[in-house]
């Protein structure tokens, strides 16, 4: 039996910095495998959004340490995300939808104060309609958003604190402490 490999001190913080956070009820987290081939090491959880017992939104955070640096990271360890939603037909055609998108990253790191530098990614919204043996519901969207940065500061709890609220803004879930009002409006009204 192989002895264990000890991890580097910054890369096994950086992890105890993601397990030690409790998100919010709507969001369970699972560790799940890490691709191997990105850097030397590598910690990934996976996300599903609840809502009125349905999964509305899902997402993978993945934590890259490389010891030796890495010139387009800045520095050596990187967070990667892609979070999903489906969204309504007329809110997955807003014109609008990106750049919302996006800030729904940015205000969430900065209300955590998880500090970052070299962040990327993009933002994708699809519609899908279908027709012949799939003919079904009308049309329906979703949101796409992939990015990645370099958390600053050895305490990785704010960044997936900042994931969850992105999590939970791309679902369209309230915010904590705030309940949503039932719909009250009678069958088939508009």
């Amino acid at each position: 039996m192989a002895p264990p490999i000890a991890l580097p001190e910054t890369f096994a913080h950086a992890v105890t910095g993601l397990r030690s956070a409790t998100p919010r009820p709507e969001i369970t987290l699972e560790e799940v495998g890490a691709p191997q081939r990105l850097a030397p090491y590598a910690f990934a959880l996976s996300a599903g959004v609840h809502r009125d017992g349905d999964e509305v939104a899902t997402g993978r955070l993945i934590l890259l340490h490389d010891p030796a640096g890495h010139e387009a990271w800045q520095g050596t360890l990187r967070l990667v995300t892609y979070v999903t939603a489906d969204l309504e037909a007329d809110l997955a055609a807003d014109p609008l939808l990106p750049g919302v998108g996006w800030t729904w990253l940015t205000d969430a790191l900065e209300a955590q104060e998880a500090s970052y530098r070299a962040i990327g990614g993009t933002v994708t919204q699809t519609m899908s309609t279908r027709f012949g043996d799939l003919a079904g519901p009308p049309a329906a969207g979703d949101i796409e958003i992939r990015a990645s940065w370099t958390p600053l500061g050895g305490d990785l709890t704010p960044h997936l604190l900042a994931w969850c609220a992105l999590l939970a803004s791309t679902a369209g879930l309230p915010p904590p402490g705030v309940t949503a009002l039932p719909d009250r409006r009678p069958a088939g009204a508009a």
